[in-house]
């Protein structure tokens, strides 16, 4: 598993970018531009462990030891929502990882990661912290997971976030784990409905305005996989707004396609009607550039997606200083083919 390359994923071959639910149901309908041929493909998983896992666990470790409380909290969360999230990571991260991590119901190990604890899901809490010898150990030797949502989210590349909604309406984002944010900070958004969570996406309007709709699709009629992407000027993984500054986004940064990457980000939602709630998780997928749009064709398409994008949503993206160059680079790559 550790030693398989991460999917390349090209929402832009739509030639539109679009703010909106754009969901997938898992298993069930097949997603299209996959991997090097940009197929169609039907996927059923939730979480990937690929050869991109040590990036992950490092930087996830770095912010955690910079200022977990940033990236991570919870805010009116169940103890029934809790457990029903929680046991589905647990398990499903176990029957992913292709025997790397185990789930026994009370303790849970990763064997590349050289850890094991027994956890309380319906409470959160973690006890009896085991390590032992493990290709990725030293990552991790010095952390020290404070609960049940925490440990998991440290085993797992994707980041995760709980979304509640109350039985007589109304929804909030119960909890995250989230420690690849992309230019945002969770302790924003913790504890917000839905339309408040989204309301700063330019063009999120219409999307929010079908808001409850969502929710209870999330929560009843799922799972569901979606995609947002972005052109990002750095492969760092962690780009929260009082993380140390790196060239994506620096007004000093101007567009050069060898350092150019496209960020995907592969989001799951999973519901749990009986507790109420939904596990959202977010993967994010990045690939240098030159590589993405090889293709003449993808070329055409992801500049035809971007030439769509309102000045609201360039500027969202911080794209306003490089979508010049960026796009006479793409024309040219399109008249070169």
């Amino acid at each position: 598993m550790l030693t398989s390359p991460p999917k390349l994923y090209r929402p832009f071959l739509s030639g539109r970018y679009t703010v909106s639910a754009g969901l997938y149901r898992l298993g069930v309908q097949a997603v299209p531009w996959v991997g090097p041929d940009a197929s169609s493909v039907l996927e059923g998983h939730t979480f990937a462990l690929d050869r991109e896992s040590p990036r992950f666990v490092a930087s996830k470790a770095a912010a955690h030891r910079r200022a977990l409380h940033e990236y991570a909290g919870e805010a009116g969360l169940t103890p029934e929502l809790r457990e029903a999230a929680l046991s589905f990571v647990a398990r499903t991260l176990a029957r992913e990882s292709g025997g790397v991590m185990t789930w026994d119901g009370r303790t849970f190990t990763n064997h590349a990661l050289g850890w094991s604890a027994d956890l309380g899901l319906r409470w959160g809490r973690l006890k009896d912290l085991r390590r032992f010898n493990a290709p990725l150990a030293p990552l991790i030797a010095d952390l020290t997971p404070v609960n049940a949502l925490d440990f998991l989210g440290l085993n797992a590349q994707e980041d995760l976030a709980i979304i509640a909604r109350h039985p007589d309406g109304g929804d909030w984002l119960a909890a995250v784990h989230v420690l690849s944010p992309q230019h945002w900070d969770p302790r924003d958004k913790l504890g917000r409905d839905f339309v408040a969570v989204h309301e700063p996406v330019a063009g999120s309007g219409p999307m929010n305005a079908t808001a409850a709709r969502l929710v209870d699709a999330v929560i009843s009629r799922g799972p569901f996989v979606r995609f947002a992407w972005g052109v990002a000027m750095s492969d760092r993984l962690d780009h929260h707004p009082v993380a140390p500054l790196d060239p994506d986004r620096n007004p000093d940064t101007h567009f050069d396609p060898e350092r150019a990457f496209l960020r995907v980000e592969r989001q799951t939602l999973t519901g749990f009607p009986e507790a109420h709630g939904a596990l959202f998780t977010i993967r994010p997928y990045i690939s240098p550039l030159p590589e993405v749009v090889a293709d003449p064709a993808h070329a055409r398409l992801l500049a035809a997606a971007l030439r769509t994008m309102t000045p609201g949503q360039v500027a969202y993206k911080g794209l306003v200083p490089l979508l010049p160059d960026l796009l006479a680079w793409l024309d040219g790559l399109d008249s070169d083919g």
